[in-house]
């Protein structure tokens, strides 16, 4: 008799509805996905934690299904704002990565050098142009925007109701909303000038945390799939006891350990050298790592469930749907391999494969 059971060893958190700021408003909500117990138990790591315990969180909300921001918030909007030095607001953060926008000074200033309008009285800016697919940024407390302006590369925080939202949504439904802006004013206060190796940071911690949520979903696979060979039997056996099974579930583990291996080892270049050679050449790896192995753990994982894998009464659906979304969002594995190749030359290539992380 062919028998199967849902693993629910691991606590999911239900996609159905997006209640973002109730789950930012609790810090238990947020124990179960960083792993911490009362009296240890806080809202988010702090912005300027390790990247590696940045990475940890990140993962586990790609493992549990969060629907919410928090690799966004946690990964990428508190370290850029910790870093600029501008306030960081409660509550869930999203970002954007935006060089196509139309910045001005809102107080030009009198300058006899120069076209008009290359100074300010000071830094409050008009901004127009559209900010696409922005995650979450219906549930947003404040989108953190990486652009350039007038006097070089800026970083600012905007709130949704400054702007007129599209809604969108990936494949697994989280929110992608466009951001339509028309001259809105961006105060001085929430604009700091940055340097252009922030301005690439905000780049590659977006793409970090793309790579470590795959990494997390990585893992919800395996773990389904083996719970789905251990407990299903066909023949008289389960199904792991045939050997074709057992090597298509040494696959998928080998697909998400390489996935794991990859961003783990990008958190010490980042923390140790910002935007170094190093530094690029890590996360490259990993969401160029994470994307291409995307594909593969999602087919493996679909091939060994079976029919079941496909319903939205599964969990498997959880994974494999951000899996295929997560691997073109912030650049994808062609996009990336490309920006790999660049930091490397014939000088530089055995060095960097050879040196300890």
């Amino acid at each position: 008799m062919n028998t199967h059971t849902i693993d629910t060893t691991t606590p999911v958190i239900p996609a159905d509805a997006y209640d973002t700021a109730a789950f930012f408003a609790d810090p238990d909500a947020i124990a179960v996905v960083t792993n911490t117990t009362a009296p240890d138990a806080v809202p988010l790591p702090a912005p300027d934690a390790a990247t590696a315990d940045l990475l940890t969180a990140a993962r586990q909300a790609g493992r549990r299904a969060v629907p919410a921001p928090l690799a966004e918030t946690a990964l990428v909007a508190r370290p850029l704002l910790h870093r600029a030095g501008l306030p960081t607001p409660d509550g869930p953060l999203s970002y954007a990565i935006a060089p196509e926008l139309t910045i001005r000074f809102a107080h030009p200033a009198d300058s006899a050098v120069g076209s008009a309008g290359c100074a300010g009285a000071d830094d409050t800016l008009l901004v127009t142009g559209t900010l696409r697919r922005v995650p979450w940024a219906r549930t947003a407390t404040a989108v953190v925007v990486a652009a350039t302006a007038p006097f070089g590369p800026v970083l600012f925080t905007l709130t949704p109701d400054q702007a007129v939202l599209t809604p969108g949504a990936n494949l697994a439904a989280e929110p992608r909303d466009d951001l339509h802006l028309a001259a809105v004013e961006i105060p001085a206060a929430q604009v700091r000038r940055i340097t252009p190796d922030l301005l690439a940071e905000a780049e590659l911690r977006a793409a970090l945390a793309r790579a470590a949520l795959i990494a997390g979903a990585a893992e919800r696979c395996v773990e389904l799939t083996v719970a789905h060979t251990t407990a299903r039997t066909q023949f008289g056996r389960p199904l792991s006891g045939f050997q074709a099974v057992k090597q298509e579930e040494a696959r998928l583990i080998e697909e998400a350990a390489l996935v794991r291996a990859a961003v783990q080892a990008a958190a010490a270049p980042l923390d140790a050298g910002g935007c170094s050679p190093a530094t690029w050449f890590a996360v490259a790896a990993a969401k160029t790592q994470a994307a291409a192995s995307a594909a593969e753990i999602a087919r493996i994982a679909h091939q060994l469930h079976g029919a079941i894998g496909i319903t939205t009464l599964h969990p498997l659906h959880l994974a494999t749907t951000r899996l295929w979304s997560w691997r073109d969002e912030d650049g994808d594995e062609t996009t990336w391999a490309a920006r790999l190749a660049r930091t490397l030359s014939a000088a530089t290539l055995w060095p960097t494969l050879t040196a300890t992380p």
